[in-house]
C-alpha cells in the first residue's frame, strides 16, 4: 500500500468510525419510535467505542503534524484538532453532567472533522514552534475553538429544545437532551472557560508575535476576527452578569461570536491553502 495511503488511514478510519457511531446514537436516542419518551444514558461499550476513534484520530494528528522534520499544520488539521479536543472535553463532562442526546450532533460533525485531513492533506511547516510562547498561544487558542465549539452546538440545541417546549411538544429527540437550566449553566461555564483561552491566545500571539510568527504584530483580517470574537464573548458575558441574558439572546450572541471566530483562522486558512493555494 503506498505511503500516502497508510498516512490518510487513520483520518479514513475514525471518520468512519464517528460516523457510525453517530448514526447509532439518532437511531438509539433520537429516531421516534414505541416507548420513545424513555431516556437511555450512555452505555460503557459506546463511552469506549469513542475512546477508540479518539485514539485512531489523535495518532493520525500526531503523525501529520509531527511526523515530519518540525511541526507541520494547516487549516484541515486544525479542523480536525479542535473537533477533538470538542469530543475529548464532551467525553470527559458526560461523567459530571448529563449529556444524554447531544452525540447525534456531535459525533457526525467529529467525523467530518476527522475526514478533513484526507481530503485536504496539504501541510505547511510552521516555524518557531519550539519556543514555549508557541506552545502556550497554540494550545490556548485549540482549546478555546474547541470549547467554543461545543457551545455553539449547546447553543443550538437549546434553541431547538426552547422551540419544542414552547410548542409543547415532547419528542423524544428532546426528552433524551439535559434540563435546559443544565445546559445554559453548562453553556455559560464553557465559555467563560473558552474566553480565558481565547484571552491568553490573544495576549501571547500579540506579546510573542516574532517569536512565534517571525514578526511583529499586525493588525491583518485574522486579527481583527479574533478580537471581534472576543469583544462579543465579552459582551455576552458582561450582559449575563449586569443584565441577566439568557436565552435567545444569549443564543444568538454566541453563535454570533463562534461564527467570528471561525473565520478567525479556520475560514482565513481555508482561503490561503484551498481557494488561493498558498501554503
Amino acid at each position: 500500500m503506498p505511503d500516502i495511503l497508510l498516512h490518510l488511514l487513520p483520518h479514513v478510519v475514525s471518520s468512519l468510525l464517528y460516523a457510525a457511531l453517530g448514526i447509532h446514537f439518532w437511531h438509539t436516542r433520537w429516531r421516534e419510535k414505541e416507548r420513545s419518551l424513555v431516556t437511555l444514558p450512555m452505555q460503557p461499550w459506546e463511552r469506549a467505542a469513542i475512546v477508540v476513534a479518539m485514539l485512531i484520530q489523535g495518532f493520525g494528528l500526531y503523525q501529520g503534524v509531527f511526523g515530519g522534520s518540525g511541526m507541520r499544520f494547516s487549516f484541515s488539521y486544525a479542523l480536525s484538532l479542535m473537533l477533538w479536543l470538542a469530543v475529548l472535553i464532551y467525553w470527559l463532562e458526560s461523567f459530571r453532567s448529563r449529556m444524554d442526546g447531544l452525540q447525534p450532533m456531535v459525533l457526525p460533525l467529529a467525523a467530518a472533522g476527522a475526514a478533513a485531513p484526507a481530503i485536504f492533506p496539504q501541510l505547511r511547516v510552521i516555524g518557531h514552534a519550539g519556543g514555549w510562547g508557541f506552545l502556550v498561544h497554540f494550545l490556548a487558542a485549540m482549546l478555546a475553538y474547541s470549547l467554543f465549539t461545543l457551545s455553539a452546538l449547546h447553543a443550538v440545541f437549546m434553541g431547538f429544545a426552547e422551540r419544542k417546549l414552547h410548542q409543547r411538544s415532547m419528542t423524544r429527540s428532546l426528552s433524551s437532551l439535559p434540563p435546559i437550566l443544565t445546559m445554559e449553566a453548562l453553556l455559560f461555564r464553557m465559555i467563560t472557560v473558552a474566553f480565558c483561552l481565547l484571552t491568553v491566545a490573544l495576549v501571547s500571539g500579540v506579546w510573542f508575535s516574532e517569536e512565534i510568527f517571525g514578526k511583529a504584530a499586525v493588525l491583518d483580517h485574522k486579527t481583527l476576527f479574533a478580537f471581534a470574537s472576543w469583544g462579543i464573548f465579552a459582551a455576552l458575558l458582561v450582559g449575563r452578569r449586569v443584565y441577566g441574558w439568557r436565552g435567545r439572546i444569549a443564543l444568538r450572541w454566541t453563535l454570533a461570536g463562534f461564527m467570528v471566530l471561525l473565520l478567525a483562522y479556520i475560514g482565513s486558512r481555508f482561503v490561503a491553502e484551498v481557494v488561493l493555494g498558498r501554503l
